[in-house]
């Protein structure tokens, strides 16, 4: 019980209690873009997802979950429609990175890719739409370069 009343302060209070919590949150986006792209969440993404997570911040379990936690209240709003729809996310993520130059860094293709990997194989519009995601992604951090 000590664990979910920690979460839920943390959750609401992220802002304020969460080192570096803009490089946590932006990642949270990107990861959201991908597992929210069909509208929902299944197995294979929420493996992966842990999997990503625990990579990421592999010295840090309670930053991991966190991550975790953050990308399921993105998609949360987003198929509820709740202040957050997925076209507001993307312009969320390009205006962050126009912002803030050191996000690019942190859009990894090669990790977004393993949550496309989880789109079923016969989808086909989920599998393309996934792709333009990436393609969108992989645009914003060729400007960076620049």
């Amino acid at each position: 019980m000590f664990k979910t009343l920690k979460r839920a302060i943390v959750k609401m209070f992220r802002e304020f209690l969460v080192y570096h919590n803009s490089s946590l949150e932006f990642r949270a986006k990107l990861l959201t873009l991908m597992v929210s792209s069909n509208g929902e969440m299944d197995e294979c993404e929420k493996h992966t997802l842990k999997e990503i997570a625990h990579e990421i911040y592999s010295d840090d379990h309670e930053r991991a979950e966190l991550l975790i936690e953050t990308v399921k209240e993105y998609h949360n709003k987003i198929i509820t429609d709740n202040g957050l729809n997925f076209e507001h996310l993307i312009q969320l993520v390009n205006k962050e990175v126009h912002e803030v130059k050191r996000f690019c860094q942190k859009i990894d293709i090669e990790m977004l890719k393993r949550l496309h990997a989880c789109v079923d194989e016969e989808d086909e519009e989920d599998r393309l739409f996934q792709e333009r995601i990436i393609e969108f992604l992989e645009g914003l951090k060729e400007e960076c370069k620049v």
